[in-house]
């Protein structure tokens, strides 16, 4: 294993780590589980970032689409991770793409069979007693 970079008298530890990626093309993933592609041109001490020709990628299954979005300003407490891309390596799992309207309706289809699985799990534990009837699990992320 390479320590050199951690050995190094200029090693930069939190944010300031990425200032080294500005103008780099990074993938960044959200709390709310949106996926961003796009080139880093700011960052402060607090994790806020400030993306350039930036899109969202939404992937469903083995297929996905890329929405333009442009600017995008993002506060740091809502950076789930950052990592940089390299498009000169293939793909380990091939993906194929597909219009925005169709990912789109694959997501909301997604959605819809996401909640229909946790309305039939959160009846199974109100019918075991493992949960009040008035009172549901709520998850807050």
């Amino acid at each position: 294993m390479d320590l050199s970079i951690v050995n190094n008298d200029y090693y930069l530890s939190g944010m300031a780590a990425l200032i080294g990626d500005v103008d780099k093309q990074l993938m960044v993933m959200l709390r709310d589980g949106r996926t961003l592609i796009a080139y880093l041109r700011s960052l402060d001490q607090f994790g806020n970032l400030v993306l350039h020709q930036a899109f969202e990628r939404i992937c469903i299954g083995r297929q996905y689409a890329d929405i333009p979005r442009g600017l995008f300003v993002i506060r740091g407490e809502n950076v789930l991770f950052i990592g940089e891309l390299d498009f000169h390596q293939p793909l380990r799992v091939p993906l194929i793409e597909v219009t925005i309207e169709e990912i789109l309706k694959l997501q909301k289809e997604d959605i819809e069979k996401k909640e229909h699985i946790e309305k039939l799990r959160q009846k199974a534990m109100i019918e075991h007693g493992l949960i009040d009837e008035g009172n549901p699990i709520e998850e807050h992320y």
